[in-house]
């Protein structure tokens, strides 16, 4: 069987130290304040880019470089090896399709060898969670056309919900109205929203509360749940926009229905652009999208 890598970006939102111990290439995502981007040599801790926000900074978000794509990929190619490439939803950026117009290059280049790209449809570690099965599938021998396909057969299944702190960035990304965010945040209206099975987000609902997001977040879970096919060995995955202690009560309350495979990660802040300090997010395996 080919050797092969799997590769990513730095939206899926995998552990660091994950990413490290399976020697996994990731393309940046770029983001920038002002006139200065960040995402590549130059880098913000998510602690302080959210601060950054707080204190009234609008960052905005950019799609991969195609140039970099290219050194990356060239490095696994020269080495003899295949890549599977876990990308970013087509749906809610361009950097999707940057690597496949890449790949397409480089095979003309490399004829003997393989690139195939798994668009996840997802965002965050909902993108995430396609990068540890894709790992997890590999360690047990599987080709690398093999763990594309169950990726591909799993994808409608990895659900996502999430709930925003501040209504003012989702405003700024077109996400609900100035209205909305105004009065809702007069009221103290709390988001449900969720990435549909094209990739694309959807708002899913309100509830009126901070805590009570968190917890409908859980509860909705429960109903989306299919346990025959995807049981409670499957990992739950829990990111946030530098509010940790929300986080980890969110997955406290995954832990009493029978969960125990949790990973927790910070939302990276070419993410974060759009969604603000204090966004919560719950990734499982459950029932079509």
């Amino acid at each position: 069987m080919p050797a092969y890598t799997i590769t990513t970006d730095s939206n899926s939102d995998v552990r660091p130290e994950f990413i490290k111990e399976h020697e996994i290439p990731v393309i940046p995502q770029y983001y920038a304040f002002g006139e200065t981007v960040y995402g590549d040599e130059l880098n913000m801790e998510p602690s302080e880019f959210y601060e950054t926000m707080r204190k009234g900074e609008l960052p905005k978000s950019m799609a991969n470089n195609p140039a970099v794509i290219q050194e990356k990929f060239e490095t696994v190619l020269k080495e003899g090896r295949d890549i599977l490439h876990i990308a970013f939803s087509s749906a809610l950026s361009g950097s999707c399709n940057n690597v496949r117009m890449v790949a397409e290059e480089l095979l003309e280049k490399y004829p003997e060898r393989k690139i195939l790209v798994f668009d996840s449809l997802n965002a965050s570690l909902g993108e995430g969670v396609s990068v540890y099965r894709a790992i997890e599938l590999k360690q047990a021998g599987k080709s690398l056309e093999e763990v594309y396909d169950i990726l591909i057969e799993e994808r409608e299944h990895v659900n996502v919900l999430f709930t925003v702190d501040d209504l003012h960035h989702l405003q700024r990304g077109g996400r609900v109205s100035k209205t909305t965010a105004v009065v809702g945040s007069l009221v103290n209206i709390k988001p449900i929203l969720t990435v549909t099975s094209t990739g694309e987000l959807l708002a899913a609902g309100t509830v009126r509360g901070r805590k009570k997001s968190l917890k409908t977040l859980v509860s909705r879970m429960e109903a989306a749940l299919d346990k025959e096919n995807y049981g409670e060995e499957r990992m739950v995955a829990i990111v946030h926009g530098d509010c940790i202690k929300e986080a980890e009560d969110v997955a406290e309350m995954v832990r009493q229905i029978g969960f125990k495979n949790i990973v927790i990660n910070d939302v990276s802040p070419s993410i974060g652009t759009h969604a603000g300090p204090g966004v919560v997010g719950l990734i499982f395996y459950g029932k079509k999208k």
